[in-house]
Order: structure tokens, then sequence, then C-alpha cells
């Protein structure tokens, strides 16, 4: 993506907060190429990431992360508009996201350890698709232990199995 079009999100980023009238500084707008996608012309996914720093970071990320995965919603659809291209937003907030996920792999790590020794299932608390997923990739090269996801909705939770 041409540096034209970063520039662009990252104002439309800092106009879209300053009408919220939340103050924040935009510390990164970078696009990146995540693979190919399955389309005919073979055309790769872009992913823009963008790093916000808050002062008040607790009212934009929300319970659980849930008014940020909102934010980042609201905007993609904004900057997909005014850019006309198509690519995967990421917006993170005080580093939140890269914090939550470290937690989520050296949890999984610790409880598959556990699982492993004890040779007992264990069922973790109910959990979004994206922290299911971040799990399931972090485990899915043991091979002493197994993932799977079980429940419905909000109530969907990982268990780890011994093998």
């Amino acid at each position: 993506m041409e540096k034209e079009k970063l520039d662009q999100i990252k104002k439309t980023v800092e106009e879209f907060f300053e009408k919220m009238t939340m103050q924040v500084s935009v510390i990164e707008v970078v696009c990146e190429n995540s693979g190919k996608t399955e389309n005919i012309e073979t055309e790769e996914k872009k992913v823009i990431n963008i790093s916000i720093k808050a002062e008040e970071p607790q009212i934009l990320i929300g319970q659980g992360g849930q008014t940020l995965f909102e934010l980042q919603r609201i905007l993609k659809t904004i900057l997909i508009k005014k850019t006309n291209e198509i690519f995967y937003l990421n917006l993170d907030i005080n580093e939140y996201k890269n914090k939550k996920i470290e937690y989520l792999k050296d949890t999984a790590k610790n409880i598959a350890d556990e699982v492993s020794l004890s040779k007992k299932e264990k069922v973790l608390n109910p959990m979004s698709a994206y922290e299911r997923r971040i799990i399931h990739a972090e485990l899915s090269n043991r091979g002493d232990v197994t993932t799977e996801s079980q429940g419905e909705g909000q109530n969907r939770s990982i268990v780890i199995k011994p093998k």
C-alpha cells in the first residue's frame, strides 16, 4: 500500500478518536502482506496494523477487549470506504492485544504442562474465537496434548486433553 494511503489512514484514525473526544496518539500505521488469498487473482491479503497510545485505555479497550474489537470493526468499515482498498485491520491500544496474546500463550503452555503431567483434561474458561485460535495454534505442535473447542456461543471454551 502506498505511503499516501497509509498517511490517509493515520489522519482518518486521528479524526475518528478526536470526534469521540478521546485523547490518543497514533504511534504507527503499518501495512504487511500475509500470504495469498484463495481467489482467482491470487491477490495478497493486506493487514493494516495500527498502534495507538491512549491516556485512558480502559475506556477504549472495555471488558475483555470487547470495546476494542468493536472500534476495530467500525474503523475498518470507515477506512475501507475512504481508501477503496480491501484489508484486514488490526487495531491495538497501549499494546493490549500483544500483552493478551503473550498471556494466552503462557497460560496455554502452563496448563498443557499440567495436563501432560496429571494426565487429566482441563477445561478453560469461555473465550472469544480469536482467543481460542491463539491457544489452539500455540499447542498445535505439542505431541503430549490435544485441544478442542466445546460449548456454544459465548460459553464456547477449550478443553486441553492428554494424548
